[in-house]
């Protein structure tokens, strides 16, 4: 990872873009691919994508989905104290005693979620449970609600958390919005990679940065049936399984370190699967396999059923502790991934056709 990159990556993970709200990162990313795409363009609600011209006109497509989970204004208090609610799947259990960004109108504001302090809920302390979210209070510095709105802050207004990415030893990264800005990053430096190897693909090549998949998928839905990609490659993060208190038995076993996974069954076209498992072992790329019963949880699962149907596969990175400030990926597993989605795009030939046969 060259220095570029690594202020590319951080700058993305820094950059506030909760689901519904993700113009900020999106701008950030496609000022990064620029230089690289022959052209950078986004949809209506702001699902982003590069181009990369091949030897014909199939196109393969890469995804990743640039919005965070966070919180909104749902309400402003007498008292100057601010009420939130959920932007997609934040976990309330950690919300407490924690930083926030809100974004208003007149720019930032910083804010805190209270704690009440342990010597005052001593008496409560075998029975506590985790908040329900409206019990959350948010801290501005205000003392009423004009005081608020004078600081630019409004009901619907979004936030998240502030706390930014780190570095732990032996190639850890940490921080808020790794799932999925690594995402965008991977599959910004597939591109980088194969137009700087000058070895032109046979598929056109498109990378796409999607909105809203915390919530649903809803950019994907929008932005696959526009572009009809011959075939698409989903990347997103999936539970490593391999820290204390999480059964197997149940979840399966994913290790950080161990390499992308490549899941298997719902969404993902088999010949798709054949062709990133034989990628792999010509790369001597190392991988682990996931089963997907019913439905990934990703924006696969709006992308397949597009128009007459996408050949689509998912990639995932391993990802310790989810949808919290202290994500935790491995740099090499990042590596990995780069190489492994490299390799499939450079796999395709102008006759590839991935279509099941009788």
């Amino acid at each position: 990872m060259t220095q570029d990159d690594r202020d590319f990556l951080f700058k993305l993970l820094q950059t506030p873009s909760p689901t519904g709200f993700e113009m900020p990162g999106q701008r950030v990313w496609a000022e990064y691919l620029k230089p690289i795409a022959a052209e950078v363009a986004c949809d209506a609600y702001g699902s982003t994508w590069a181009t990369l011209p091949g030897k014909s006109q199939k196109t393969v497509m890469l995804t990743a989905h640039a919005d965070e989970i966070g919180y909104m204004i749902k309400s402003i208090q007498q008292d100057g104290f601010i009420r939130i609610s959920q932007i997609g799947g934040s976990d309330i259990a950690t919300a407490r005693g924690r930083r926030l960004i809100i974004q208003g109108d007149k720019g930032p504001v910083r804010g805190i979620i209270g704690n009440t302090a342990i010597h005052l809920r001593r008496d409560n302390l075998g029975d506590e449970k985790a908040p329900q979210v409206h019990e959350l209070w948010v801290d501005v510095g205000a003392s009423n609600a004009k005081e608020v709105t004078a600081m630019g802050l409004r009901v619907g207004h979004p936030a998240v958390y502030e706390d930014g990415p780190t570095e732990l030893a032996h190639k850890r990264l940490v921080g808020r919005a790794i799932d999925n800005r690594i995402g965008g990053y991977i599959i910004a430096q597939v591109m980088k990679r194969i137009a700087k190897s000058k070895k032109k693909p046979a598929f056109t090549l498109i990378c796409a940065n999607m909105v809203q998949e915390e919530i649903g998928g809803n950019g994907a839905m929008m932005a696959t049936y526009r572009l009809n990609p011959d075939v698409c490659i989903c990347l997103d993060v999936t539970h490593a399984t391999d820290t204390p208190g999480i059964d197997n038995s149940k979840f399966g076993s994913v290790k950080l370190g161990g390499g992308p996974t490549i899941s298997h069954g719902t969404a993902n076209h088999p010949l798709v699967v054949k062709r990133l498992i034989e990628t792999a072992t010509k790369g001597k790329i190392p991988v682990q396999h996931e089963a997907s019963s019913r439905f990934t949880g990703t924006d696969t699962d709006k992308i397949f059923h597009q128009r007459e149907g996408v050949p689509s596969g998912l990639v995932s990175l391993p990802l310790r502790c989810m949808h919290s400030v202290v994500e935790t990926a491995h740099l090499d597993d990042v590596e990995r991934t780069i190489q492994l989605l490299a390799g499939f795009v450079l796999s395709l030939m102008p006759n590839d056709r991935f279509h099941q046969s009788l």
